[in-house]
């Protein structure tokens, strides 16, 4: 995991001010930075996206191809997770320093999605204990800024949202052998349903109180976190507590009441996907709010509301805590 080393007095700083409910940042405990997503970034894969929250950058692929189901579940398709750990990404990483972080964020993904609840594994598959559908997601770590783990999920997500898989028919002849067709019309796929994917929510102890999205010099000033995987409606599907510390029974059930109370963020405001930096808040909007012509709609996303524009859409995630706003590009 990437650190930064601070001296005892910027510790002190950083913990009396979290007491007092306010961050080095400005933040109260409970909120989030500004999240950017954008999705299909790669050409040569079934579904992509990037996320970044703060300094920290993630990116995401998934690969569909056709593959043998496992002998335990004959009906259904199932899902394979690498992570790689960029030595771009900090120092820490060069040679195989990032091996063992990839390793942990890959069997968390796995507990995650081991479940019948997050995606739908049945439609996967093609023909039962012959062929199925197997998705290959790779986690590329760009930037490490903190908040790894909640980074990388939504990035997750968003790339399943975004993979199209081919449509496929099987012919069988007289003789009974099984020929695939697949088909080439781009527009004839199937689409993951993602409303019950969870969201990883990282809550750290800092002295007396917990924050969420904590920074790298956050994280350094805490020894013990608790990982909590919610969906948007509020059911927590796994837990997981990492550092070296110790978490109390009473702070663990103070941290699981933040996650399963969902909350409907405020819709967020549309953005041209032009490249031209960060996304304002929306206090620093102009007055009229939305750019001209965009229109209110529900989004394809269970939980997200949207307004579209024909060259982009301001999503905002329903997230079972507080965070500030998230802006996904398409």
């Amino acid at each position: 995991m990437a650190s930064v080393t601070l001296s005892e007095a910027e510790k002190v700083y950083i913990v009396h001010g979290i007491q007092e409910d306010l961050r080095v940042d400005g933040r109260g405990c409970e909120d989030y930075r500004c999240v950017e997503v954008e999705t299909d970034v790669v050409s040569n894969t079934s579904g992509s996206a990037r996320v970044k929250l703060g300094h920290t950058d993630i990116l995401v692929g998934v690969k569909a191809e056709m593959g043998a189901p496992r002998l335990d579940k004959p009906n259904e398709g199932y899902l394979e997770f690498f992570v790689d750990c960029s030595a771009n990404a900090t120092p820490e990483f060069e040679g195989r320093g990032g091996d063992d972080l990839g390793t942990e964020i890959a069997n968390t993904l796995y507990r995650i999605f081991n479940n019948k609840s997050s995606v739908d594994l049945k439609s996967l598959c093609i023909s039962p204990r012959e062929h199925c559908w197997i998705l290959y997601v790779d986690v590329l770590l760009l930037e490490c800024g903190g908040n790894l783990f909640d980074a990388i999920s939504i990035a997750v997500k968003a790339a399943l949202f975004n993979t199209r898989i081919p449509r496929v028919r099987v012919l069988e002849d007289e003789e009974g052998s099984k020929d695939i067709e697949l088909s080439d019309d781009p527009y004839d796929c199937i689409r993951l349903s993602v409303e019950n994917v969870p969201c990883i929510v990282t809550l750290c102890k800092i002295g007396y109180r917990h924050v969420v999205d904590a920074t790298l010099q956050e994280e350094a000033c805490s020894l013990a976190s608790l990982l909590v995987s919610v969906t948007s409606k509020g059911v927590v599907t796994c837990t997981r507590k990492v550092g070296k510390g110790s978490l109390d029974p009473e702070s663990v059930f103070e941290m699981m009441e933040v996650t399963t109370v969902p909350q409907q963020l405020p819709r967020s405001h549309n953005r041209q996907a032009s490249g031209q930096g960060a996304a304002r808040l929306p206090a620093e909007r102009p007055a009229q709010g939305r750019e001209p012509g965009a229109q209110e709609a529900e989004s394809r996303i269970p939980g997200v509301t949207s307004t579209a524009t024909p060259s982009a859409a301001g999503l905002a995630f329903t997230f079972p805590f507080k965070p500030k706003f998230v802006f996904i590009f398409f």
